[in-house]
């Protein structure tokens, strides 16, 4: 490595830029996909609750809606809370002091595992006994399903795209490295020395390089993000938009950057030796 240091360095630096590109991409992405998970859970549906019936007897439909399977959490609202939270909504204001909880009914607000399955889902629930009406919002659910599977989707064909685009551009830098010492393979292999002697050396060095940029590249990632985290903390336009704190993907990436490097390195060096071995 530091015989030819250039060539290693260059091999270091190209896989630290692809490392840190993939990483990078992958952590918006990530960001992104928690953003319209948020988003789903908050697509709720309201089912309303017979008006005849009391509260016990209201809160004994929640067991039944509770018991359809796509249905994680049913939450209990009163006509009391009700009736407050609408006031809440609308503003303290005096117009509407006057409204009665008896003027509305009970009511379950219902969060659902799956979004995409809203229809059938609210159809099931029409179907329990003492559920009067049913407010959903199947438009708004659809658009986030479809905003869930387009985000899929590109995501794994541009991180492919990265991931063969950055190992050709290391294989291509490797090659050069070993284009640099074909004289020395030559030599080895004129005095008797084995593929396997030969390739020994660069399988390490490769590690090596590997190790090196893995590192780097995490601790630059690390920074940029906790960098660019702040700034959008900072940005009132930004708000709506939560960044999660590297430390909770901190172990993830750590595998996900060591394995990559690894990968690329070790790989990138038997492959590139190949060529040089028939002598």
């Amino acid at each position: 490595m530091f015989t030819h240091g250039f060539m290693s360095f260059a091999a270091v630096c190209v896989t630290v830029a692809c490392l840190v590109i993939i990483g990078g991409f992958s952590l918006i992405i990530y960001n992104l996909s928690l953003f319209v998970s948020d988003m789903e859970q908050q697509n709720r549906v309201l089912v309303y609750v017979n008006e005849n019936y009391d509260t016990a007897a209201a809160k004994s439909v929640g067991s039944k809606i509770n018991l359809v399977a796509n249905v994680r959490e049913a939450v209990f609202m009163s006509r009391e809370e009700a009736v407050d939270r609408f006031i809440k909504e609308q503003g303290a204001d005096e117009t509407f002091a006057g409204i009665d909880p008896s003027d509305l009914r009970d009511r379950f607000i219902v969060t659902l595992e799956d979004n995409s399955k809203m229809a059938e889902t609210v159809e099931q629930l029409r179907q329990i006994e003492g559920v009067a009406r049913i407010s959903d919002r199947p438009e708004i659910a659809e658009g986030i399903t479809t905003i869930q599977r387009v985000l899929n989707i590109v995501s794994i064909g541009v991180i492919v795209v990265l991931l063969v685009v950055s190992l050709f551009m290391i294989s291509n830098t490797i090659k050069l490295a070993m284009y640099d010492r074909r004289d020395e393979i030559a030599i080895m292999k004129m005095i008797g020395a084995t593929n396997r002697f030969i390739r020994f050396p660069y399988f390490v060095e490769g590690f090596l390089i590997g190790v090196i940029s893995a590192a780097a590249a995490f601790f630059i990632e690390w920074g940029l993000y906790d960098l660019l985290a702040t700034k959008i903390t900072q940005m009132q336009s930004m708000q709506l938009l939560t960044i999660v704190p590297f430390e909770e993907v901190f172990m993830p990436m750590v595998v996900t950057f060591g394995a990559a490097g690894l990968f690329v390195g070790m790989f990138g060096s038997v492959m590139s030796i190949r060529k040089f071995l028939d002598v």
